[in-house]
């Protein structure tokens, strides 16, 4: 949702730039969201550029975490 309401910023026809700025407080719950979204991106990464090694790899854990 978040990618999303930042790509809106970028609309056709936008001459200037554009920053997008995320203030996150250390030990806040949207600390702990942030990094299970980078968590998250990471194993899903992995899966689509997968070899047989890295399949062979993951944890029932990592596979859990994806999903839940």
């Amino acid at each position: 949702m978040e990618n999303q309401a930042i790509d809106r910023t970028h609309r056709i026809g936008q001459s200037k730039s554009v920053f997008a700025y995320r203030m996150i407080a250390r030990d806040s719950i949207e600390e702990k969201i942030l990094q299970l979204q980078h968590k998250k991106k990471r194993i899903a990464g992995d899966i689509i550029q997968a070899d047989e090694n890295l399949m062979q790899s993951l944890t029932v854990d990592d596979i859990k975490t994806l999903f839940s």
